[in-house]
């Protein structure tokens, strides 16, 4: 694998770079500094192997074909890289700022010193090879014999190992009582979540049985099961349950299937998810009592 830092032609599927870098990925930047383990991860060895390889032509569209960098440019997902600049000849790339950004996002996905337990390795390793369960792109390293693979367990394995605290839990009880009820609530002129979420595997809001008009405790666990994939604990922006459903011009993904629900993270029912990822238990405001909320 090469690792020269150079200008690339744009990666199938990327989108063109915004002049506005999203609000969401400042804030969720700045003051990170101290992110425990960063330190200790070479950003010169990032930026020369590590970062690369998020641009690289997989071959196709789709899950495992398209370039990292195709889903994870301020997208709402934990990986969330900055947009890539462009030449006026075409080519695409990242600023040494930019690359300073997307390091501290990544420095959060490793667990220095040990590759196996780094969640930005094990994502797109395949499940016989220690991979993760679940990664909505798709598997694309078949072993950890994969040179991309190896370039990265070298950059985790060379740095010193740290202790991070652990990320705050998510109060299931909020979920089943408040959260949940979001979930069938319709906003004017929108369809609620569960008319698109009832199925699949980003159903997080199962079909509701016929005669009822709410989910048992055991559904309610099935779907806070589907849910936590969607959410980051402790970081609402890194959270794309919080992200999906935003407007991209308060910091939302720029793709949803749906309809925008918030304008703005100033939206009372937006904060009351926001409090619930920071693991804390705030009063429930879902719909109306939102929209009052915000009047």
């Amino acid at each position: 694998m090469s690792c020269v830092r150079r200008p690339s032609r744009r990666p199938l599927g990327v989108p063109r770079p915004s002049t506005v870098l999203a609000l969401a990925l400042l804030a969720s930047v700045s003051g990170t500094s101290g992110v425990a383990g960063q330190e200790p991860l070479s950003f010169e060895r990032y930026r020369e192997a590590i970062e690369p390889i998020f641009l690289v032509d997989r071959g196709g569209w789709g899950p495992g074909r398209a370039p990292c960098v195709t889903c994870h440019a301020e997208q709402g997902t934990p990986l969330r890289l900055q947009r890539l600049r462009e030449t006026a000849g075409g080519e695409v790339y990242w600023s040494e700022e930019d690359s300073r950004r997307n390091f501290e996002v990544v420095s959060r996905l490793v667990t220095p010193g040990d590759p196996d337990r780094s969640r930005l390795l094990r994502k797109a390793l395949v499940v016989p090879e220690g991979g993760a369960a679940l990664h909505v792109g798709g598997k694309f390293f078949e072993s950890k014999s994969d040179p991309e693979w190896q370039a990265m367990a070298d950059w985790v394995a060379a740095a010193d190992p740290v202790e991070r605290p652990a990320p705050p839990r998510l109060d299931f009880d909020f979920f089943r009582d408040c959260v949940q009820r979001m979930y069938v609530d319709k906003r004017p002129g929108d369809v609620e979540c569960i008319h698109c979420h009832e199925t699949g595997v980003r159903g997080f809001a199962r079909h509701i049985p016929d005669g009822r008009d709410f989910w048992n405790q055991e559904e309610s666990r099935g779907n806070f099961a589907i849910t936590r994939r969607y959410v980051e604990p402790g970081e609402p922006m890194m959270s794309r349950l919080l992200t999906h459903p935003l407007a991209p011009a308060a910091g939302g993904d720029y793709f949803h299937g749906g309809p925008r629900r918030w304008d703005s993270t100033d939206d009372p029912e937006w904060q009351m998810l926001a409090a619930w990822v920071r693991g804390e238990t705030p009063e429930c405001v879902v719909g109306a009592e939102a929209d009052a909320g915000s009047g």
